[in-house]
């Protein structure tokens, strides 16, 4: 009796166990989309170890590809099934542990019966046929209009790996990779290894590479087609550089080899590690979707972004020594060692962007790339964090779907000047230590933000749990202002006031800045003394400070060292007005000017006394940074101006000639100045709007007018006829067919789509509009340059025909859309007015769509904070 009650007991207590097994089991499942979540990749990482695929592909020019899948793995339980993703493919057979069947496969992922599967080694085998993609990601096929060669390339962050073969696609996950490639005879292939043999097979041939070192699954690529190859040999690694056929007479391959050189060189002295890969590969491909993609060993750069018609200016090649330096790094800090999951992509976005202005300072000629920091990247994230919508730098990250919804200047910009702060917190060496240890200790593996706290902590002799929870996991930017008086000529009072950016994110950090002291002087503004301070919380009186000269300028945060806005003081603020043509020092200079221009943001100086201020200084200006800074705060200005019509509009239109006229003189004042000149020019075609300007233009394109110096490259050709069917010209539609006629290039057509979407048709937008919505065939990169181009500032009643349409079909496109659709539809397209009541249409659709993604979300927020900053301007003008 007493046995059959304790045989009734077990079988309850093993029926609720599975049960709860079941439920466990049944929760963590995923559904039928690609993508997975944080809790379900660390399930099936923790289940799989020794992952090994051998890839084999069939490439043609046709619209689709063949290839075989053989990955083999050790699992640790067969409790669960176990899921192998693949997008959108036809299997043609599936093949698993040597038995072939039928498998479960809903055009996101298989999942493997783990009946099927061995407790130990596994080997699965998959052949399948796929399309190409024209996303910009997966195997993206494109066709030269030039010459109709098919090129093809590859990119997989953050999880598209799948979109051309079968692989447990999370970074988390690493594994080696071995690859051959059946292409046609005049096609190379490209990957992470440089190939071993090459079999020629009549009008194909065979590619064959060795096995890759252990990679993440987004680090490993494969390029080919019948691209252009320059090669270096004379350094310690191999360098090869590749392009289209029909570019390549555009492409300076020295300028490529020498930032790369000096980049190696950098690096591995600074990582105290040899460059992980055995050969140095970069590849300048179309459509691209972002700026360039670290691809270990087979780096990728944007066409679009760094390749020019012309001979490169300074600035031009600064940014490609930066994009160089920035992909580098992440071979050592991204490759070498990746993240876990996607929420440590900050760390990695952030360091590489830290380590390649390090680099691109310290190693090639521009030793002012700081400054250049400061003045674009670091304000973009001081924007951004100063806004409702900002985020901490280190943010968790639901599913891979989430994984680039905080890629911004928070993680880029903010990150790389947090590291930054730590490394003067520390000092350089401690920093470069911890780095060395880091990177050591966890090669080829995954890591986490904690593995690398606490590699720098070590290095360091003290705990930087405080520093990680103030400056990684809250959000928000600090502001400082000195506060300091005086008595008989000498400071009898110093201190530094920090606020928080707001009640919702009030945390106040502790920092290590530079306060430098300035006093007026007949010609220039001398400095009087810099010193180095550590502060914390509300206030921290500077003593040392106390007994010296009484300065007339107080700057807080000098030469940058911490990220933190800085609010003048009424003193040094009214010296910063009335003496800013005698400040030596260009790096103050730009601070300074950059505090003029926060202070129409937050409605302290008028806009009206800032312009005034733009036009009796910055023609004097000769620093190429800071001249890109101040021209470019006017363009900022000039979207204001736009938004507020019909408001202001005498104001704005008399001070955006007075722009458009200063432009055209300084364009023909720096005809011995190429670099000043192409800037001044840019900014000229920006604000032509009078009739004299567009048709100035107009006799510039049929050369019935000409500019000592100038020379109208491709480029700049296309710029013009843009601007000008933008504003309606007369001959706006002529020179449009003309250029497409002689210019096939598929620059030329982006530049096309950018001029039919400019031009002021109510009608034609709304196409364009629908096209946008709906499904479409024309590649991601083209669709996106229309988006950009579909509503200037000055087309405000074109908007805002549409604009209702825009917000009630928000909720849909974005459930149907991907993140990178979203990105820049959010970017480009919520329409914005200097309106209160656009402020509320924004936020009522905040209100009643609760499904939005937290990407749209953020994009509508970051909306309603551009409306307040225009209205904050618009309310605070001089009548």
């Amino acid at each position: 009796m007493k046995l059959s009650f304790y045989r009734a007991v077990a079988a309850i207590l093993s029926l609720l166990i599975t049960s709860s097994i079941a439920s466990e089991a049944q929760q963590q499942q995923r559904d039928s989309s690609a993508y997975i979540t944080q809790e379900q990749a660390s399930q099936r990482s923790d289940r799989l170890s020794d992952v090994h695929y051998q890839l084999d592909f069939t490439l043609t020019e046709q619209d689709s590809f063949s290839g075989t899948t053989k990955v083999s793995f050790e699992l640790s339980d067969t409790d669960q099934p176990l899921s192998l993703d693949l997008n959108q493919a036809q299997i043609k057979r599936f093949i698993i542990n040597g038995k072939k069947v039928y498998p479960n496969y809903n055009n996101s992922y298989i999942q493997l019966n783990p009946r099927l599967l061995n407790r130990g080694s596994n080997t699965i085998e998959v052949e399948y046929h796929r399309p190409y993609s024209n996303t910009g990601e997966g195997l993206h096929k494109f066709v030269d209009p030039v010459d109709e060669q098919v090129y093809l390339y590859s990119h997989f962050e953050p999880a598209a790996a799948q979109k051309m073969f079968a692989v447990f696609d999370q970074p988390d996950i690493k594994a080696t990779f071995q690859l051959t490639v059946t292409a046609p005879k005049a096609w190379t292939v490209i990957s992470a290894t440089k190939e071993s043999q090459v079999t020629d097979l009549g009008d194909q041939r065979r590619w064959q590479f060795p096995q890759s070192p252990k990679l993440s699954p987004y680090n490993f690529s494969m390029h080919a087609g019948p691209y252009h190859m320059w090669q270096d040999n004379s350094g310690k690694y191999p360098l090869r550089l590749f392009s289209r056929q029909s570019v390549a007479e555009k492409v300076n391959p020295q300028d490529w080899f020498n930032y790369t050189q000096q980049g190696l060189g950098y690096f591995e002295d600074y990582f105290g590690i040899d460059y992980p890969f055995k050969k140095y590969d970069q590849l300048l491909v179309p459509d691209f979707l972002y700026g360039a993609m670290e691809n270990a060993a087979a780096i990728t750069v944007s066409e679009n972004q760094y390749l020019t018609d012309s001979d490169m200016t300074s600035e031009q090649k600064q940014r490609l020594a930066m994009v160089i330096m920035h992909e580098m790094a992440h071979q050592w800090f991204g490759n070498l060692v990746t993240m876990k999951w996607w929420n440590g992509l900050w760390l990695n976005e952030s360091f590489a962007a830290f380590m390649a202005i390090q680099a691109t300072s310290k190693a090639t000629e521009f030793n002012q790339v700081w400054r250049s920091f400061y003045t674009e990247d670091k304000q973009r994230a001081y924007s951004l964090d100063s806004s409702a919508n900002s985020h901490p730098i280190e943010a968790s990250v639901a599913s891979s779907k989430n994984a680039f919804d905080n890629i911004d200047a928070i993680t880029y910009a903010k990150g790389a000047a947090s590291l930054k702060q730590l490394n003067h917190l520390v000092s350089e060496k401690v920093f470069q230590q911890g780095v060395q240890n880091y990177l050591s200790q966890y090669s080829y593996q995954n890591a986490e933000l904690n593995d690398f706290i606490h590699s720098l902590e070590q290095a360091a002799k003290r705990d930087l749990s405080q520093w990680s929870q103030d400056w990684l996991r809250q959000a928000g930017v600090n502001t400082i202002e000195a506060e300091f008086s005086c008595a008989n000529g000498r400071i009898n009072h110093f201190r530094l006031k920090q606020t928080a950016a707001s009640g919702e994110h009030n945390t106040l950090r502790e920092q290590k800045v530079l306060v430098g002291l300035f006093t007026k002087g007949r010609r220039q503004l001398h400095r009087n003394i810099s010193m180095a301070v550590s502060y914390r919380g509300q206030s921290t009186d500077v003593n040392k400070l106390v007994g010296l000269h009484c300065p007339d300028l107080v700057y807080p945060n000098y030469q940058d060292w911490g990220f933190v806005k800085v609010n003048l003081d009424p003193v040094s603020f009214n010296t910063a007005q009335t003496e800013l043509a005698k400040v030596q020092d260009p790096f103050l200079r730009a601070m300074l000017w950059q505090s003029l221009w926060d202070s129409v943001e937050n409605g302290k100086l008028p806009l009206n006394d800032y312009m005034s201020t733009v036009l009796i200084n910055l023609p004097k200006e000769r620093d190429a940074i800071i001249l890109d800074q101040v021209l470019n705060s006017l363009s900022k200005a000039r979207l204001h101006l736009d938004k507020m019509h019909p408001s202001n509009q005498r104001y704005a239109k008399i001070s955006i000639r007075a722009i458009e006229q200063m432009s055209l003189r300084k364009v023909m004042f720096n005809s011995g100045n190429r670099d000043f000149q192409r800037r001044w020019f840019s900014t000229y075609i920006e604000f032509a709007r009078s009739k004299f300007a567009l048709d100035h233009l107009d006799s510039l394109l049929n050369k019935t007018a000409t500019i000592k110096g100038l020379t109208l490259d491709q480029s700049l050709r296309w710029q013009i006829i843009v601007h000008l069917n933008q504003h309606d010209h007369r001959n706006a539609r002529y020179w449009l067919e003309q250029e497409q006629r002689r210019d096939k290039s598929d620059r030329a057509k982006n530049y096309a789509l950018a001029a039919e979407a400019a031009r002021p048709a109510a009608a034609k937008k709304r196409q364009w509009l629908s096209r946008i919505q709906q499904p479409t065939n024309l590649p991601f990169a083209k669709l996106r340059t229309v988006m950009e181009n579909l509503y200037p500032s000055e087309q405000k009643r074109l908007s805002a025909a549409t604009s209702e349409q825009r917000l009630t079909t928000l909720a849909a496109l974005d459930a149907s859309k991907d993140s990178v659709f979203m990105r820049s539809y959010n970017k480009t397209l919520l329409p914005t007015d200097c309106t209160y009541a656009n402020i509320s249409a924004l936020q009522q659709v905040l209100d009643t769509e609760p499904n939005l993604s937290p990407l749209t979300k953020r994009g509508l927020q970051q909306a309603i904070h551009q409306e307040r900053t225009c209205l904050r301007i618009k309310t605070n003008m001089k009548h």
